[in-house]
């Protein structure tokens, strides 16, 4: 959520965003209810204030003049009360105006209106070649029995499915090595919950839009898609100590997506399902734009960094206007790269903020004067499987139809092949 004095002072800024992330959002209409809201509660403060002048006069009067006063009182509590109902209803709208506000997208970010239009920023590693036809990982872990599909989906539904064998073993290793790694770097490491009430959503900027694709209970929470939403809503309504910034986390949780808006992508496989696990950076820092670029890039490098130990071929883009969401200010997607489909896919998503979740979670801290301010907040992920398993699968595959595993991963494994 973005301050309303930013909002007023710059409308043409927060046209242009609406513009550039591509979305509908009437400016103007938010405008004009913020000033009905601002009249609204003058008038609404005037005759709060007249009722206890005019309260004090009851008491000192007596006789016909008390009456006459006691029943002006009466029409000016009517008077209010409709006041206060109207206030009510635009305050209502206002919010619910002000949650859809975008956030204002760096200088940097591209022009464009899909994922397509993503610039390329930088290509690492070398395509894996190999002089066989090379399978998908949904042949090859059937093939040797670390995954089961069918009895996945008959289970859990579309999308279901069940790792077996070294999969699962491969899986906490890419977990263990991950956060190893972050705490390397200074993180903290957190077991997240996945299960969320509604105010961390709506904090984190995962709500009111995202709802369609959050798996809810019958008590009103909800599922979590990433530990990006209870670890930034971890200091929420707290003030932070300046020199404890930044502060640098190091998640992992299960996580849960409806995909609502997907229907009929990645229909097969590991590449898109409803419930996966993560290894998520998240950081506050300090109200300073440099710093957060600084920091942005420095969450891209550890991921790629992890990628390229692996010996995986990714790319980095930079997301275009259009593909951002409304909390955005920049993105990078990493794309790892997939053998079988002989494309990159996404892997990773790092992304900075500025204040847009912290000032909806009233996450503060004190500058060097004394002056309280709202934290920055960043995050991406370090690894998330299963996807990261279907790429190291594929890229890793031998013309026997083995799997030969990573060299950073087989201290955790203790092996270094799997094969049948």
């Amino acid at each position: 959520m973005l301050d309303i004095k930013f909002i007023r002072e710059n409308p043409d800024i927060i046209k242009d965003a609406v513009r550039k992330k591509n979305i509908k959002f009437n400016v103007d209409e938010l405008l004009s209810y913020d000033a009905e809201r601002l009249q609204l509660l003058s008038e609404v403060e005037d005759r709060r204030s007249r009722q206890n002048r005019m309260n004090n006069d009851i008491a000192a009067a007596t006789g016909q003049t008390r009456d006459e006063i006691i029943d002006q009182m009466k029409i000016l509590k009517e008077g209010l009360r409709k006041k206060e109902e109207e206030l009510k209803v635009v305050i209502t709208k206002w919010q619910m105006l002000m949650v859809s506000v975008p956030n204002v997208p760096d200088i940097s970010v591209p022009e464009g209106k899909t994922e397509d239009d993503n610039l390329e920023v930088k290509v690492v590693g070398e395509k894996t070649v190999f002089d066989f036809e090379p399978k998908s990982h949904v042949d090859l872990m059937n093939a040797l029995s670390l995954a089961d599909f069918e009895r996945g989906v008959k289970v859990a539904g579309f999308r279901g499915y069940f790792l077996k064998n070294e999969a699962v073993s491969l899986s906490f290793a890419i977990w263990q090595y991950a956060t190893s790694e972050m705490i390397k770097n200074g993180f903290t490491p957190l077991l997240a919950p996945s299960l969320v009430s509604r105010a961390p959503f709506l904090g984190s900027g995962h709500l009111p839009q995202g709802e369609d694709d959050l798996y809810k209970t019958q008590d009103g929470d909800f599922l979590s898609g990433t530990a990006e939403v209870p670890v930034t809503a971890y200091f929420a309504d707290e003030v932070l100590e300046l020199d404890a910034l930044p502060i640098k986390f190091v998640a992992f949780s299960p996580c849960f997506r409806r995909e609502a808006g997907s229907h009929g992508k990645d229909t097969k496989g590991l590449i898109r399902v409803h419930e996966f696990y993560k290894v998520e950076q998240v950081i506050l820092a300090k109200a300073d734009h440099a710093e957060s670029v600084r920091l942005h890039e420095e969450i891209t490098a550890n991921s790629e960094n992890l990628l390229k130990n692996l010996k995986l071929p990714y790319r980095v883009v930079a997301n275009c206007g259009g593909d951002l969401g409304l909390k955005h200010v920049k993105q990078y997607d990493i794309e790892t790269w997939m053998p079988s489909e002989n494309k990159y896919r996404e892997t990773h998503s790092s992304s900075y903020f500025h204040d847009f979740q912290t000032r909806r979670l009233n996450i503060r801290y004190k500058d060097s004067e004394g002056k309280l301010r709202f934290a920055y907040s960043l995050n991406n992920t370090a690894l998330a499987t299963p996807r990261i398993l279907a790429a190291i699968i594929e890229n890793y595959q031998q013309a026997d139809g083995s799997v030969v595993i990573p060299e950073v991963l087989r201290p955790f494994m203790g092996k270094e092949v799997i094969a049948r």
